[in-house]
């Protein structure tokens, strides 16, 4: 059931049934595993020591993010912002690169309609490089200064801000996004990734690597972008393989806080 690194599965599966099932199984055994890892409390002390863990734990991966030769070579960013709580967290990622190492970032738009599993990668940095986009005024409130361009956007149904509705043209075509960090809910030593179910990621990948041929006919483009899965150790497994289907995608490596596979 292995496939070549970055690319769909072009196997024939079988048994997709029993696949979904498993896979079923398996988000039920890692959410429960990010629940006792960190827990949400009435008590708002033990929740700060669990988001405090939290956090340490997802800044943790992202040292070793901006160690990669490859993030170091690209210019442009595909990146998630995380739920508000139980996943790894990205805001203080997003703020290091976009002030500190000054790249283009991409954050995803899935919309309204979350039927219909799409999704899109719209550019909101163009504006930003010649300042600090952690806060757009002055202030001596450290509420304020820690502002981030994304914290009066709309949250959708997962309290996820997503960018307005804007032109066409901030949104990612084939060949835009240098490197794509992506998230799952699992990931294993084989760099297989299951995500929440519903295939937003795969979809937009499939997308991303394709463009148009002559006569409008697709064909695949050269590898872009780059997949770089990132999880917390809960949902990284050693000794299980995640199953797959054709249309999962791998990745191209992924980092936990303590490995780089």
């Amino acid at each position: 059931m292995l496939k070549m690194s970055g690319s769909a599965n072009t196997n024939n599966v079988d048994g997709g049934g029993d696949i979904r099932q498993q896979k079923q199984v398996l988000r039920k055994q890692i959410r429960s595993r990010l629940r006792s890892a960190y827990p949400s409390s009435k008590n708002e002390n033990d929740n700060d020591v669990s988001d405090n863990n939290l956090l340490t734990k997802s800044n943790q991966v992202f040292a070793q993010l901006y160690n990669l030769p490859q993030y170091q070579a690209a210019s442009t960013i595909g990146f998630f912002i995380s739920m508000p709580h139980g996943e790894i967290q990205t805001r203080d990622a997003i703020r290091h690169i976009i002030t500190k190492d000054k790249k283009t970032l991409y954050v995803p738009r899935v919309g309204l309609d979350f039927e219909l599993c799409d999704m899109d990668l719209i550019c909101c940095t163009d504006n930003h490089h010649d300042g600090d986009v952690s806060s757009s005024r002055s202030s001596s409130s450290s509420q304020e200064d820690d502002e981030l361009f994304y914290d009066h956007w709309p949250r959708n149904k997962w309290g996820i801000p997503e960018p307005p509705i804007t032109d066409a043209n901030k949104i990612a075509t084939p060949g835009d996004i240098d490197l794509l960090i992506v998230p799952g809910l699992a990931f294993d030593s084989n760099k297989h990734r299951m995500g929440q179910g519903k295939g937003y990621y795969d979809r937009f990948i499939a997308k991303m690597r394709q463009e148009k041929g002559q006569g409008g006919a697709t064909a695949a483009t050269v590898k872009k972008p780059l997949l770089v899965g990132v999880c917390l150790e809960e949902q990284f497994l050693v000794d299980e393989t995640i199953p797959i289907s054709e249309h999962d995608f791998i990745m191209d490596m992924v980092l936990t806080p303590s490995k780089k596979v």
